[in-house]
């Protein structure tokens, strides 16, 4: 964010002891899917790149395109492909046999590899001597997805991350379409896994994770978010992996919430019988903040007594030293 945006309220204390040892800078909105802004704190109207929190909204064009209903495709397929997931054997395996069915490999994907993000499969290639593959990049079942609708329209493969690419193009309809937020004239910076990656105010990535509740899916998008919402649900684990934040609380909710991660501190969200979208950013990308600050809106907002109970372990996270004795806690002032 550019320095002049600096003004966000401290929405994130962390604490150790008695005194405030580090705050978080944050900006969240809470919108109604007409883009109504029903609660918000900082500045919602200054684009920010909303990175892998997007996914979910990406993955109606797998579905819009029909590709998905050409290749008989999964809920499991659906899930991974709006995933930003740890690289476990779960994962990379249905990527794998999702890419060979349709005559690939990990080869064709064009995101890089990285390390496993989940700790005991990282641990265990290094013990193997294993390199990371394309498969464990945490967005390869999005990529994967892409290069599915390109082969159901026949659009090259090579190139498929590109801005002018026609899968992109009409990608990036899609998100101009759910968001209200016109991209015709931006130009789009370049994300960790090399898609194009449009900035967009965090009032209108609400206002696109509101379109997937359930009061509001109407005319001729329902289907497809209905199918990404029941995809998700059905198969929190492959959204993220275990122990991850967006899993945990996806389980959690048990069918009221959904939630998404994306790098540098952002994370969206909806309330899915309460027709309510989240989106929020951390200044400084903390990921320690964003997990919190989104447990504290999740739980000031939802009307499910359950999900409220199972999210105060996330709302006031304590921080440990090495030997493991709490020390101190991480929690979210909502801009008290």
């Amino acid at each position: 964010m550019q320095e002049s945006e600096s003004a966000n309220p401290v929405l994130v204390e962390v604490w150790r002891g008695d005194r405030v040892e580090s705050r978080h800078r944050a900006v969240f909105s809470v919108v109604e899917a007409n883009g109504n802004l029903v609660h918000y704190a900082g500045d919602v109207e200054t684009p920010v790149y909303p990175r892998s929190s997007l996914k979910p909204v990406q993955a109606l064009w797998l579905i819009e395109s029909g590709a998905a209903d050409h290749f008989k495709l999964s809920p499991r397929h659906i899930a991974v492909a709006c995933a930003s997931h740890g690289g476990e054997a779960g994962h990379t395996q249905l990527v794998s046999d999702w890419l060979a069915s349709m005559g690939l490999n990990g080869g064709h994907l064009e995101c890089g590899a990285h390390p496993p993000s989940h700790d005991g499969t990282r641990r265990e290639m290094v013990k193997q001597g294993r390199e990371p593959q394309n498969l464990h990049n945490n967005c390869s079942g999005k990529h994967t997805g892409f290069i599915c609708g390109c082969v159901h329209r026949g659009y090259d493969i090579p190139g498929y991350i590109e801005p002018d690419h026609p899968a992109q193009r009409e990608i990036t309809t899609i998100v101009q379409e759910c968001t209200g937020y016109d991209l015709s004239r931006a130009k789009p910076a370049v994300d960790g896994c090399g898609i194009p990656l449009y900035a967009i105010p965090l009032r209108n990535l609400a206002q696109a994770f509101a379109g997937f509740a359930r009061a509001n899916r109407d005319g001729s998008r329902q289907a497809a978010r209905q199918c990404i919402v029941d995809s998700i649900l059905e198969n929190p684990f492959l959204i993220a992996g275990s122990k991850r934040f967006c899993t945990r609380t996806i389980e959690n909710a048990q069918g009221s919430a959904l939630v998404k991660t994306g790098a540098e501190g952002v994370y969206a969200g909806v309330l899915l019988d309460q027709g309510l979208g989240i989106a929020l950013k951390i200044d400084d990308g903390a990921t320690r903040a964003a997990e919190v600050l989104m447990a504290a809106v999740l739980h000031s907002f939802s009307n499910h007594e359950e999900f409220k109970a199972a999210l105060a372990s996330d709302i006031e996270v304590p921080v440990k030293n090495v030997a493991g004795r709490v020390v101190g806690k991480i929690v979210a002032t909502l801009g008290r």
